[in-house]
C-alpha cells in the first residue's frame, strides 16, 4: 500500500470543483499523461487510467483486485478498515474477486435478467406516471428530489422488500456512507460513523423479519439460498443488502439527472427524441456516453507489479479508472464532446467491463428509458429554471450526479 506523497500531487476527486473541470483536465491527461500518479486526500498514493483502451484492459485485467486484503499487513489492514461497521458492508460482490464474486453475484443475477427487468415494465410505468401526476400541477420542479430520486428507489425498495417509507432515511444514510466506505478520510468516516450503525441496525431488523416470515422479495431468497452448498456468511448478508439498495438507485438517480441535463443543454437533441421518440434507446447510451452516471471505476489494487505507459505500478498501489475520461477519448469516438443521440457504435464503458460489469444496468437502461419518454410526452415544455453555470455536481469520488436540477414546464 503507498502512503506517501513523493512527487505525487494531491488531486481532490471528490469536490464538486473538480467534477466542474474534470473532462478539461481528462482531455490533457489522455494527450500527455495517460497513467497519472496522484495523491488523494488522505495521503494514498493511486494511479488514475485515462485512455479507452488503458480502462477497458484493465477493467478486465485479473491483476488488478477488487479486495487488497490478501496484499496488507494487519497494521494496513487496521488502518484501510478501522471499524467493524465498515468491514459490515464491504464483504459484497462489487468489492470481491473470484471465486468469492463469482459465488456472491450468482445469488442474485437471476433477479436481474432481462425477462425479469421486462415484467417490471408495467409497475416502473405505473410508478413513472404517480410521481409525475404529483408534480404535474406545479409547474415547475427539482428533477432529482421530486423524480429522478423516487422512481429507482421505489423499484429496488419493492424488489428487496423494503417499506417505501423509509426512502429518504436510506438517502440520507447513503449519501455519507457511500463515501466513507470508499476512500478512507478520518473525517468522513467520523461523521459517517452514527449512519453506519444505524443502517446496520435496520438491515438486522430486516433480516429478522425476513427469517420470521420470508416472501418473495430479494432479502428473503439470499436468506435462503444456497450456491454451491455454501450460505451467505452473516457479513456477506448485510453487505450485499447494502449494495442492493444503493447500487439499486445511485445509477439511475445519475442516469435521469444528466440525462435531463444533457438534452436541455442541447435543445436540437431535445426537439429530436420529442419529434422521434424511437431514439430512446441510442439517447440512454449517449447519455451514459457523455455524463455517464459513474465518474470513477471502484478502487482495484494491483496485485503484482505491472508496466504501463512506461510507468510502474508496484504491488499493492491502488488504481482507479476513469470511466468519464474513457467515454469522451477522441481515438474511440468521434467528435467525443459532441453529445449525438444518433450516435452509431457507442462502445462507452459507463457500466464498466468484465466480471465486474455493473448487474443492474438493463434495469437502469429501462429506468432511465420510461422516465425521459414520460417526462417530455407530459411536459414537452421542460427548461431548465436556472443558469446551467450555476448547477453543482456532487462532491462524491465514484459518482456524477447534480445536487439539485430546478426546471419549469
Amino acid at each position: 500500500m503507498s502512503i506517501s506523497n513523493h512527487k505525487a500531487p494531491l488531486l481532490d476527486l471528490f469536490s464538486s470543483e473538480f467534477k466542474g473541470k474534470a473532462y478539461s483536465f481528462y482531455t490533457r491527461l489522455r494527450e500527455n499523461e495517460p497513467v497519472y500518479r496522484f495523491m488523494l486526500p488522505n495521503g494514498q498514493i493511486a494511479w488514475l487510467i485515462t485512455q479507452y483502451e488503458d480502462a477497458q484492459a484493465a477493467l478486465k485485467d485479473n491483476r488488478f483486485i477488487k479486495n487488497p486484503h490478501t496484499l496488507l499487513s494487519q497494521e494496513q489492514m487496521n488502518k484501510l478498515i478501522p471499524m467493524l461497521e465498515r468491514d459490515l458492508l464491504i464483504n459484497n460482490m462489487a468489492l470481491s474477486d473470484p471465486p468469492d464474486h463469482t459465488r456472491l453475484r450468482n445469488l442474485v443475477q437471476k433477479a436481474f435478467t432481462p425477462k425479469m427487468i421486462k415484467e417490471l415494465r408495467g409497475r416502473i410505468q405505473e410508478i413513472t406516471d404517480t410521481l409525475l401526476d404529483e408534480i404535474q400541477d406545479k409547474g415547475k420542479m427539482n428533477v432529482i428530489d421530486e423524480f429522478a430520486f423516487p422512481l429507482p428507489i421505489i423499484v429496488i425498495f419493492e424488489m428487496l422488500g423494503i417499506p417505501t417509507k423509509d426512502r429518504d432515511q436510506f438517502r440520507e444514510w447513503s449519501n455519507v456512507i457511500i463515501e466513507a466506505i470508499t476512500i478512507d478520510i478520518p473525517e468522513k468516516m467520523q461523521e459517517a460513523l452514527p449512519k453506519i450503525q444505524s443502517l446496520i441496525k435496520y438491515i438486522g431488523h430486516l433480516i429478522e423479519e425476513r427469517r420470521k416470515d420470508p416472501t418473495e422479495d430479494l432479502v428473503s431468497a439470499l436468506i435462503q439460498a444456497e450456491t454451491e452448498g455454501k450460505k451467505l456468511t452473516e457479513n456477506e448478508l448485510y453487505s450485499m443488502i447494502f449494495l442492493l439498495i444503493i447500487a439499486g438507485y445511485e445509477t439511475t438517480v445519475n442516469l435521469i439527472g444528466n440525462g435531463v441535463l444533457a438534452l436541455l443543454q442541447h435543445p436540437e437533441q431535445l426537439e429530436k427524441l420529442k419529434s422521434n421518440p424511437e431514439l430512446i434507446s441510442s439517447a440512454i447510451e449517449e447519455i451514459l456516453r457523455f455524463y455517464g452516471p459513474v465518474e470513477l471505476a471502484t478502487s482495484r489494487w494491483a496485485g503484482e507489479d505491472v508496466l504501463l505507459h512506461e510507468k510502474m505500478i508496484r504491488k499493492g498501489d491502488m488504481i482507479v479508472v476513469a470511466l468519464a475520461s474513457a467515454n469522451r477519448d477522441e481515438t474511440q469516438f468521434k467528435n467525443p464532446d459532441l453529445f449525438d443521440i444518433t450516435r452509431k457504435n457507442n462502445c462507452h464503458l459507463a457500466f464498466g467491463m468484465g466480471i465486474h460489469y455493473c448487474l443492474g444496468a438493463p434495469l437502469a437502461r429501462l429506468e432511465g428509458q420510461i422516465a425521459l419518454l414520460t417526462l417530455l410526452r407530459r411536459m414537452p415544455n421542460l427548461r431548465l429554471n436556472t443558469d446551467a453555470e450555476t448547477l453543482k455536481w456532487r462532491p462524491t469520488f465514484v459518482m456524477r450526479g447534480l445536487i439539485e436540477l430546478p426546471v419549469v414546464f
